[in-house]
């Protein structure tokens, strides 16, 4: 008789403890890896069709070495101190190296974290192709009118997606005092429309696009503006003109901030590292799917930054990083999406290479012992 057994089910950590980065990696990984059993979630549906990612050939990976702070480090070095736990290379749409640890496989769906934001406006994007929404310089109150009044009053979509509201926000997650971690518990309370109350009383600190400031409740505005504009929750909107036609191998999932309320836009996604790696070459094509614009002409280098504001330059764009305004080592563009604990979509458009990272770093930020850009520039010089 065979054994038809469920396994296990893994222990996951509290919310509070792994935003604060308070897990030990036993408790931290399995956490990462089912984040759809913290808070409820909507599915992303993929469509009929897989598209296979070729393996390519070239050089072998495991052979690439790179300089990092004056130090020369390989491969291995960098998966084992930057406690990665799957790493997909791809070069003109074909895997070149792909690789997973601490038991995750290509069928486990990791956290996004913030690289959620840059999914979010690229919807955004989308929806102003459509039609639905008429341009980045629209008021924000044109879509969303209980924020007249209070300090989103002069904010356009454009300055909200590129956090440059002039509201005042405290982004450290480890801080229970900061407007991040109001938010968060504002999500685990799971009361609908809670986040948004809240950011409509925020206070003003300066002139929308006159001041870059972090801020994950911006994105949660975005995620307002895109049921506003398209009337379809966002996991939705994505599925139906994404998910569905890039080809993707598995459902993903996103957060809610209520049962059967709005996504978490700035957070919550979970999906395999292979359909990471489709989303970002869909990023790197320029935003466009069997040939046909998905996105406005010019988004996507306009999304990528850098950006000038008020006079500074400043390595963000549509909440997408700028690797090139970030640490100057490249002319080519390159940009990438990111989330806390090590999280990465890095996307080189004129060399053609993507490259997704998950990670399980001790705490949110200022944990990387070898720079991720340095490996992710190296890896594209490896790939020439």
């Amino acid at each position: 008789m065979s054994d038809t057994t469920a396994p296990p089910r893994e222990t996951v950590g509290s919310v509070r403890d792994a935003y604060a980065g308070r897990l030990f990696p036993g408790a931290q990984i399995p956490t990462f890896r089912n984040i759809d059993r913290l808070f409820p979630s909507r599915p992303i549906r993929r469509g009929d069709t897989v598209r296979p990612l070729v393996v390519g050939t070239g050089r072998a990976f495991k052979d690439m070495t790179f300089e990092s702070a004056g130090q020369r480090y390989d491969l291995f070095d960098w998966v084992s101190r930057n406690r990665i736990a799957g790493v997909l290379v791809m070069k003109d749409g074909q895997r070149r190296f792909e690789h997973y640890e601490f038991g995750n496989t290509a069928n486990t769906r990791w956290m996004s974290m913030s690289m959620a934001k840059s999914i979010s406006t690229t919807l955004v994007g989308v929806a102003i192709q459509q039609g639905l929404i008429a341009s980045v310089d629209d008021a924000l109150v044109q879509y969303i009118p209980s924020l007249a009044g209070g300090a989103y009053e002069d904010v356009t979509v454009r300055h909200l997606m590129l956090m440059a509201s002039g509201v005042q926000w405290n982004e450290d997650s480890t801080d229970e005092s900061s407007e991040r971690r109001q938010v968060l518990e504002l999500q685990i309370a799971q009361r609908p429309g809670a986040i948004l109350d809240y950011m409509s009383g925020l206070p003003k600190l300066a002139p929308s696009g006159t001041r870059w400031n972090y801020s994950t409740g911006e994105t949660h505005l975005v995620g307002e503006l895109l049921k506003a504009a398209t009337g379809q929750w966002p996991a939705d909107f994505l599925s139906e003109h994404l998910w569905s036609r890039l080809g993707m191998e598995s459902d993903a999932s996103w957060w809610l901030e209520s049962p059967d309320g709005l996504e978490i836009a700035g957070s919550g996604i979970a999906a395999t590292l292979r359909d990471y790696g489709r989303f970002g070459q869909f990023i790197c094509d320029g935003g466009v799917i069997d040939g046909r614009p998905v996105l406005p002409p010019g988004w996507v280098a306009e999304a990528a930054g850098p950006t000038d504001i008020h006079g500074e330059t400043v390595p963000y764009g549509y909440m997408w990083w700028s690797v090139a305004g970030g640490d100057g080592r490249y002319d080519d563009g390159a940009f990438s999406a990111r989330g806390i604990f090590g999280q990465r979509i890095f996307i080189n458009p004129a060399r053609n290479v993507v490259i997704v990272v998950w990670s399980a770093r001790s705490k949110p930020l200022g944990d990387e012992p070898i720079c991720d850009n340095d490996f992710c520039n190296a890896a594209c010089e490896w790939l020439a």
